[in-house]
């Protein structure tokens, strides 16, 4: 009988490290996996013209409202963009702040505006933190995107504003910036090589080395 009992138990000790190892080995993959995608996401600047799925956009837009926000006050809003026509006149604005007449949101057909409420210190850093959001799971979820400047300037204009009463956003909001998003039109552009001084690293006697 104990005979019985030592294997069975010894059995059930070896399912347990079994689980924990395969547990272990998981998260050691989904860790890798997150830190590739942020090491092989690129700036797109070319796109097909296809709609992404809306179940996309949401996974997207999703990600983007969990970025850290000072003290949690989630300072910033996403406007999902997919409307042609309100996506046209906004690449028009933008063109008109550079003085050109052209597409600067490359042909991407969505475009996910991000603005934060001035009234909170954080709200530029904020702003920022949810737009790599944006872009980092737009890879993640095999979408381009790539991050257009001039939504401050062009929401400080009447037009922007009008557009911002249009939708319903009230308060003291500035642009942020423009993630364009779809569905890649071209290969992936190599990276840089990342500077030697990238890291400054300070060792147990704090002095710094390169």
């Amino acid at each position: 009988m104990k005979t019985k009992y030592s294997i069975l138990l010894a059995v059930i000790i070896l399912a347990f490290m079994t689980s924990c190892s395969n547990v272990k080995t998981e998260n050691n993959m989904k860790e890798n996996t997150s830190l590739e995608m942020l090491k092989t996401r690129r700036a797109i600047r070319a796109y097909q013209d296809k709609m992404p799925e809306k179940a996309l956009i949401d996974k997207v837009t999703e990600a983007g409202t969990y970025a850290p926000t000072g003290m949690g006050n989630q300072s910033p809003v996403i406007v999902a963009i997919t409307n042609k026509e309100v996506r046209d006149h906004l690449s028009q604005l933008n063109a008109k702040v550079m003085g050109k007449d052209t597409d600067p949101f490359y042909g991407a057909p969505v475009v996910l505006v991000v603005l934060a409420n001035k009234q909170y210190p954080t709200y530029l850093y904020d702003g920022a933190l949810v737009m790599g959001n944006l872009l980092n799971a737009a890879h993640a979820v095999g979408l381009g995107s790539c991050w257009i400047h001039r939504a401050k300037e062009v929401f400080d204009t009447p037009e922007g504003k009008a557009l911002l009463k249009k939708w319903g956003i009230e308060g003291d909001y500035e642009g942020i910036g423009n993630c364009i998003l779809g569905y890649s039109a071209q290969e992936a552009p190599t990276p840089k090589p990342r500077k030697p001084n990238y890291v400054v690293h300070v060792d147990e006697y704090n002095q710094a080395k390169r």
